[in-house]
């Protein structure tokens, strides 16, 4: 049983501890406290305490997650966050079973993001006006991202010193404040070196940020809407920072690169996560010997025209 001292935040205890002993995000860490407190507004009108909610209780959770319209990879969030939860009020002695273990959540890969085509990329990365510094500006961001698969808070957090022109090579920190290095290509490269030129004008400033707009850090927002504006100008909707980084991955796979190579650079802390992308190239070659193999759409049993036989 729980213990019953209605007065403590559990759900605040438990974020206040993953922040200190795992050090997340706190984007991350925004979205664990969202999916908590759905689920406290749900067990409210059962009404149950979330600490004494049952593993049934939690079947019921997860249907009317998916009944409500949440994405398969949103509910399969909402319960990773409810096993952590769980596991710390097991640890910390609040209960004695843990409810949310082995929950089953919708099929992952039912949900397939959406990726850009190589030529789309490149029409995306022909749309902003590189006679001018905030085209040029623009422009490197958006090869950047492309070329080292950026998530959005990556790229706005990025450091001046973290690009090293040289080697090619880009030093970010992902989600829980991991480090990894990634590679960049020489077009990005080029467009960077661009980039650098042009905000050298503008003399020194108090920021240490890689990207900058009227002098100041950008910000998430500005991102998405320059990414969204410029996407919409070629006439492609629905079109994110993520996008370019989903596209990213894709690309590398479709080309030959393995799932483990790709989670590193990614910064995937689980080979799963990586692998929904692969589910993606499999639909990709199965279209490709579709479309191109002369027998892919032959029916079974068809009759050889010169001797009338069935095969």
């Amino acid at each position: 049983m729980a213990t019953k001292n209605p007065e403590r935040d559990l759900v605040k205890e438990y974020l206040t501890y993953i922040q200190v002993e795992k050090g997340l995000a706190r984007n991350t860490l925004e979205s664990y406290r969202r999916d908590l407190k759905r689920l406290e507004r749900w067990s409210s009108k059962i009404p149950r305490r979330v600490a004494d909610l049952t593993r049934p209780d939690l079947r019921k959770w997860i249907a009317q997650l998916s009944r409500e319209g949440l994405a398969p990879s949103s509910v399969a969030r909402a319960v990773s966050a409810a096993r952590g939860f769980f596991r710390f009020l097991m640890l910390d002695g609040h209960i004695k079973h843990h409810p949310a273990e082995d929950l089953d959540t919708p099929q992952k890969f039912s949900y397939l993001p959406k990726f850009l085509t190589e030529e789309e990329i490149d029409r995306l990365f022909s749309s902003p006006d590189v006679s001018t510094e905030a085209g040029i500006r623009d422009r490197a961001m958006l090869e950047l991202m492309y070329a080292a698969g950026l998530r959005v808070s990556e790229l706005v957090s990025l450091k001046q010193a973290a690009i090293d022109v040289h080697a090619g090579i880009v030093n970010c920190h992902g989600k829980g404040s991991k480090e990894r290095r990634v590679p960049v290509g020489k077009s990005a490269i080029h467009w960077l070196q661009q980039y650098t030129a042009v905000k050298a004008g503008y003399g020194k400033t108090p920021y240490a940020n890689l990207f900058l707009h009227r002098g100041k850090p950008l910000t998430r927002q500005f991102a998405w809407a320059m990414i969204k504006g410029y996407a919409e100008k070629i006439g492609i909707q629905n079109v994110s920072p993520h996008t370019l980084r989903h596209s990213f991955a894709t690309h590398l796979l479709q080309h030959g690169a393995d799932s483990r190579s790709v989670q590193a650079l990614l910064g995937h802390s689980d080979i799963s996560t990586t692998q929904i992308y692969t589910h993606i190239t499999d639909r990709h070659l199965r279209a490709a010997y579709d479309n191109h193999h002369p027998r892919a759409r032959a029916a079974a049993g068809v009759r050889n025209k010169t001797s009338g036989k069935s095969f």
